[in-house]
């Protein structure tokens, strides 16, 4: 719309906010309405489950917790993957290193 007034968004972190919480990975699922992600913690080392018959390892146990969810509508999924892109671009270039592919 050419009658549109651009808008400046002036953010405020919380001081309780303002270091973040550790995550060690993330879970992303949807909705008709949105998209979640899911922030996770692992609380402890991971534990194997063993078959009680035969004594076999059948999987292993990687206790966690969500730490943070967010939710965001789905126009904005297109935004925060190129703002992830962009940032990650700027990580390699800084850093030196490069994705793990």
């Amino acid at each position: 719309m050419p009658d549109e007034i651009p808008q400046e968004f002036q953010i405020d972190v919380p001081d309780d906010m303002e270091t973040g919480v550790p995550a060690d990975f993330a879970s992303v699922w949807h909705t008709p309405t949105s998209f979640v992600l899911d922030f996770i913690a692992v609380k402890q080392p991971p534990s194997p489950t063993t078959d009680p018959d035969t004594g076999e390892v059948t999987n292993v146990v990687v206790p966690g917790r969500v730490v943070s969810r967010v939710r965001i509508p789905p126009q904005q999924v297109f935004e925060l993957a190129k703002a992830l892109t962009m940032q990650l671009d700027a990580w390699e270039n800084e850093s030196g290193r490069s994705r793990e592919r």
